[in-house]
């Protein structure tokens, strides 16, 4: 994996040394270097994107009281 990624593991039994030696490089080719929020901007930005209206903040609730 790239420096300072991780990821999730997997474990499947009685592959072949090779299989394993490829589904690694493969799976560290996929890794996007930029970080993940840029990889699916930049998947999903010629599409047109969505500006989504932000609501204001408001106090919070006060918390349910057990008596």
């Amino acid at each position: 994996m790239a420096a300072g990624r991780e990821g999730a593991s997997i474990t499947i039994q009685k592959l072949g040394d090779e299989l394993k030696r490829r589904l690694r490089i493969r799976a560290e080719e996929e890794v996007p270097a930029e970080g993940l929020g840029t990889a699916i901007h930049e998947l999903f930005a010629p599409l047109g994107g969505v500006e989504l209206e932000i609501p204001p903040r408001e106090p919070m609730r006060e918390p349910p009281r057990f008596d």
